[in-house]
Order: C-alpha cells, then sequence, then structure tokens
C-alpha cells in the first residue's frame, strides 16, 4: 500500500452517496488526496446485469488509475456485490458491503437492511448477518436514492416513501443503511424509526481507510477533485442539498474514449 504522500485514493459511485464516504474521511483522513467517479450519465448500477456492472467498473477503476489512483473504493453498494470479480484491475479495489456487515453488534437478534434492489437481491447481507437466533429483514428502498439524488431528501413524497419502506421494520433493533445516499436522510430515518441504531457503513470504510495511512490523520485537507460523466449543474445542486459540499467545475471537459461520456471535472470550493 503506498503512503499518503504518494497515494491517491479513488471512489466510485453512480451518483452523489459516495460524497458522504469524502466527508468522513474528511475528518478521519483529511490529508489523503480523493479522485470521485460519479457515473450518473451510464445505467444505474442496480439496473445492469453482473457482467455488464463489471465490465463497466473495470473500465471506470482502469480510468482513475490512469489519473493517478493507486487503489479504488466502490462507495456503492450495487457495485460492490460484484467486488470479487475484479481481481483484474490495475490497483486494489474495496467494497463497501463488508464494512457494513462489520459495523453491526455481535449482540443483535433483529436486524433491519434498506438498499437498492440488486443490493438486496444479492443476499450479500442477509447471509453475512444471519446468526443462530437472530433474524434478519431486508426491504428495497429504491426510491428514496432517487430523491436524495435529485435534492428532494425530507419533501412529502420522500417521507411517504419512507413511511412504505420502513413499515415491517418497527421492530428492528438496528438499521444498516446499505445505500450510501441514504445517511444524508439520516434524520427522517431516525424519526421512523426512532428505536433503532442507524448504521452507516461508510463510517467503518472511512475509519478502515484512515488507519491504513496514519500520515494523513493530522495533515491538511489534500486535493479532492470529482469527476461526472453526467450534468455537473446536477451533481453540484445534490451534493450541496445532500452533504453541504459546495462543489465548482472547472474548464476540464473532454471525451474520455474508453469511459464512453463526456466527463467533466468539478472540485471543492473551498
Amino acid at each position: 500500500m503506498a503512503t499518503s504522500t504518494d497515494a491517491r485514493l479513488g471512489i466510485i459511485d453512480w451518483g452523489i452517496g459516495g460524497v458522504g464516504l469524502v466527508n468522513a474521511l474528511d475528518r478521519l483522513a483529511p490529508g489523503l488526496p480523493v479522485l470521485y467517479w460519479s457515473d450518473t450519465a451510464a445505467t444505474p448500477y442496480g439496473r445492469m446485469s453482473a457482467n455488464q456492472l463489471t465490465d463497466r467498473l473495470m473500465t471506470v477503476i482502469t480510468h482513475l488509475a490512469e489519473r493517478g489512483a493507486t487503489e479504488v473504493v466502490l462507495a456503492c453498494n450495487a457495485a460492490s456485490t460484484v467486488v470479487t470479480r475484479l481481481g483484474a484491475a490495475p490497483v486494489p479495489v474495496e467494497g463497501i458491503i463488508a464494512h457494513g456487515l462489520a459495523s453491526v453488534p455481535e449482540d443483535l437478534s433483529l436486524v433491519g437492511v434498506v438498499g437498492g434492489l440488486r443490493t438486496i437481491d444479492a443476499g450479500l447481507y442477509r447471509r453475512g448477518l444471519a446468526r443462530p437466533g437472530r433474524g434478519v429483514l431486508s426491504r428495497v428502498a429504491q426510491p428514496l436514492s432517487a430523491h436524495i439524488e435529485a435534492g428532494r431528501a425530507g419533501s412529502r413524497r420522500f417521507r411517504a416513501d419512507l413511511a412504505d419502506i420502513v413499515a415491517p421494520l418497527h421492530e428492528v433493533e438496528a438499521l444498516v443503511l446499505a445505500c450510501t445516499h441514504y445517511p444524508a436522510a439520516r434524520q427522517w430515518f431516525a424519526e421512523a424509526l426512532p428505536n433503532a441504531l442507524l448504521i452507516d457503513p461508510a463510517e467503518h470504510l472511512a475509519a478502515a481507510i484512515a488507519y491504513r495511512y496514519p500520515e494523513a490523520r493530522t495533515a491538511d485537507r489534500a486535493e479532492r477533485v470529482y469527476l461526472t460523466t453526467g450534468n455537473p449543474a446536477a451533481m453540484r445542486h445534490g451534493a450541496a442539498r445532500a452533504w453541504g459540499a459546495m462543489l465548482t467545475a472547472t474548464a476540464v471537459r473532454r471525451v474520455e474514449p474508453r469511459a464512453g461520456y463526456r466527463v467533466v471535472q468539478l472540485r471543492h470550493a473551498g
């Protein structure tokens, strides 16, 4: 593993969910440079077949490695369902699901999981959390990430969808937010399930990254560069509404043939 003086962390998410991971790294490892890829011009990762998603991720990881990433983390839970297929990637790749599993206390008897369709259908959380005497309840929460991506968290429609999704989960002791978008709506989850421990896998992942780069823990904040294949104005709006992250576009606009889309570069405004 590279030291934090020559490392650059690549983060992949289909949208702005992984900005929450960047915020956690700002607290825990501010000196680690970050190269973030938002892939909103691609088919949503949860709708791709496993083969399509693997091919897409290999393309993006290779592109990030060419831009200087020395390792890549998949902040997207849907992407993380195929992490074991990415062994041939040019740099080490880590998924977020293992960190979600590791975040759940062992002594719980009923655990809930909310995530996108691919994340829930893959069964990695259900199998990974199974213990003798423990129940695991999983719910697809697909509409919520779209609301958050569009800056609609807390809207009447969002709260109605959330209420429908969590209705069967009122007895759970903990709820794993198995989409990196969902922690941006933590306050509404807390209102809907006031007795449940809310678990954000990105916090565990950020702590693990910080552990690997001790020099980055006390350094000044390093560069955070954001790349989007989608609409940069939409990304700026969504990141500001969801995470309070103020991003600005630079003059870098070019077609990346292997990525298959125009890639627009943004940076933190501050």
